[in-house]
């Protein structure tokens, strides 16, 4: 027992020696990872102070110092703005000239506004190449580290635009923490770029194995001047060969696909357009050559609307659909009741007047707006792309047109079907003198119809408005294209409207790239004069009595 005791103690006193040692080393430790203001002014002398040595620690303790102004201090040393006032010898950090020729002045160390200064009140702490070398990799390495995955990725992209060793280093040591998938690709071409470059077969083998899955610019560029390096061993010219081969193929499916998607939403505006013209053709019968300008009438409802409510553009669309539909309906109803009403049974009547008609809204716009095109401000939740990979991309107001013809689509279906006043609609474009016998007021119903299509077409105009500038000549652009959906489709039928569209959008989209966007309309033309001589009644004939007429 009396032996037990000593060893006790000395248990006890090496238990308190370890936990004073602790005590001492944690605080140092956490010193070490992050300088307080005092020792980050101390490293900033030394960067500022003019042994080379002393200078080239300072920039390592820098970047590891944790602190919030290290980035701001190295690009500064960077850049050429890392001065010292005359005055207080305080370092300090100047922006871009003022008005009245002076510099504004920022504290180093703290990061706040001291003054604004004369280039005389201030004295440059110099660097040489040597030293911006060290300043570039640790303010890039200070990057990779940054919690923000946006300017983790652009000090990536800015070490991809400098291979060298150093860069290779920073890149290998971050890609081991990062997170990110997009900021982890930037930093794996880094490296395969460095590597491509490097004199080892091997190496170069592995970073265009590397390259090949990328669609990315740069990587097709790097894989381009390894193909025409004539200092290059013959199996890595073949294999970049093969690996861009291999790129330009996907590329050219994906241009495809991007193809595809802008004649989906061309599809999209030409239905919007042609759908009610589908109706008010199919019901009475009318070529209505003022459609075009129902488009109009409903693109600049849009520009009225954002122009009353300058504060609100993110609800200015959302404003905009219901006054552009009242507004188109009401002009179509006007139209219908005071002059086509008079004209039914003469088709070539009907065409001529609403020709003038469209002259004459023409004019009043031109009177009104003057003949100038007005712009349409896109609202921010329809700006911006939704980006699949480097090759393709989705632009958000494109999706958003798809996505609201495809609901005006529905919806139309569903009051045609399932209302009374769809009914009545389907039995007069069956037999109107039969639905007049059985008592529908088809005078009504033609009114009616008349004013559903024309604020469709209006509904069109506000999807259009945010493609293309809102301009009195507008709507001519796509009168013709939606008669030749109508009559391709076929008259009165919903879903032939649909096919009609989708099919001569996609087609135009195709066919522009190759031949011109005139000759691709042109193309389109003769291919539906050709087709509607073996189907005169297009691709979903009308059913019922009417058809035989």
């Amino acid at each position: 027992m009396a032996c037990a005791r000593p060893t006790v103690r000395v248990a006890n006193w090496l238990l308190h020696a370890l936990l004073i040692v602790a005590a001492a080393v944690v605080p140092q430790a956490h010193a070490d990872a992050q300088l307080d203001d005092t020792g980050f002014a101390a490293v900033l002398e030394a960067l500022a102070g003019k042994k080379f040595s002393a200078r080239t620690k300072a920039v390592a303790e820098i970047q590891a110092s944790g602190h919030a102004q290290a980035a701001a201090v190295l690009d500064a040393a960077l850049q050429g703005k890392f001065y010292r006032l005359k005055s207080d010898r305080r370092l300090v950090i100047v922006g871009d000239a003022t008005g009245s020729g002076e510099l504004p002045v920022v504290d180093a160390i703290s990061g706040a506004d001291v003054t604004n200064a004369k280039q005389s009140a201030l004295r440059k702490v110099r660097t040489n190449n040597r030293l911006r070398k060290l300043l570039r990799g640790a303010l890039a390495g200070l990057r990779l580290a940054d919690s923000n995955p946006q300017i983790r990725l652009e000090a990536a992209q800015e070490l991809l635009g400098t291979p060298s060793a150093e860069s290779a280093r920073l890149l290998r040591d971050a890609l081991g923490n990062e997170i990110d998938d997009g900021v982890r690709e930037a930093m794996q071409i880094g490296l395969a770029s460095i590597d491509i470059a490097s004199g080892n077969p091997t190496q170069r083998l592995q970073a265009i194995g590397a390259l090949k899955d990328s669609l990315r610019q740069e990587v097709r560029a790097l894989l381009e001047n390894t193909t025409n390096d004539e200092s290059a061993q013959p199996q890595v010219r073949t294999a970049a060969r093969e690996a861009l081969a291999d790129i330009e193929a996907r590329l050219s499916v994906y241009e495809q696909l991007n193809n595809l998607y802008f004649g989906i939403s061309l599809g999209s505006v030409l239905l919007l357009a042609a759908i009610g013209l589908a109706i008010t053709f199919g019901v009475m019968g009318v070529i209505n050559m003022a459609h075009g300008e129902m488009v109009m009438l409903g693109a600049y409802t849009t520009y009225v609307v954002q122009q009353l409510l300058p504060q609100h553009i993110e609800w200015s669309l959302l404003i905009a659909l219901p006054a552009a539909f009242l507004v188109a309906a009401t002009v179509g109803i006007a139209i219908e009741r005071g002059v086509i009403r008079f004209l039914y049974g003469r088709p070539l009547e009907t065409l001529l007047a609403t020709f003038g008609i469209s002259l004459i809204l023409q004019q009043a716009v031109r009177s009104i707006f003057s003949p100038l095109n007005r712009s349409v401000i896109t609202p921010q939740w329809m700006s911006g792309t939704l980006e699949i990979n480097p090759a393709l991309a989705l632009t958000y107001n494109r999706l958003y047109i798809i996505a609201f013809a495809l609901i005006v689509l529905i919806a139309l279906v569903v009051l045609l079907r399932y209302s009374r006043f769809g009914l009545e609609v389907r039995a007069v474009t069956q037999n109107r003198a039969m639905a007049s016998a059985m008592g529908i007021r088809t005078a009504r119903v033609d009114a009616m119809t008349f004013g559903l299509g024309s604020g469709i077409a209006g509904l069109a105009g506000v999807a259009l408005s945010q493609l293309t500038n809102v301009g009195p000549n507008m709507g001519q652009a796509y009168i013709v294209d939606s008669f030749m959906v109508v009559v391709f489709g076929g008259v009165g039928n919903l879903l032939g409207t649909f096919m009609g569209a989708m099919t001569l959008g996609i087609a135009n989209k195709f066919l522009e790239p190759a031949a011109g966007a005139v000759l691709a309309k042109i193309i389109v033309l003769i291919f539906i004069i050709l087709f509607i001589q073996r189907r005169p009644r297009g691709l979903f004939a009308q059913s019922g009595r009417s058809a035989e007429l």
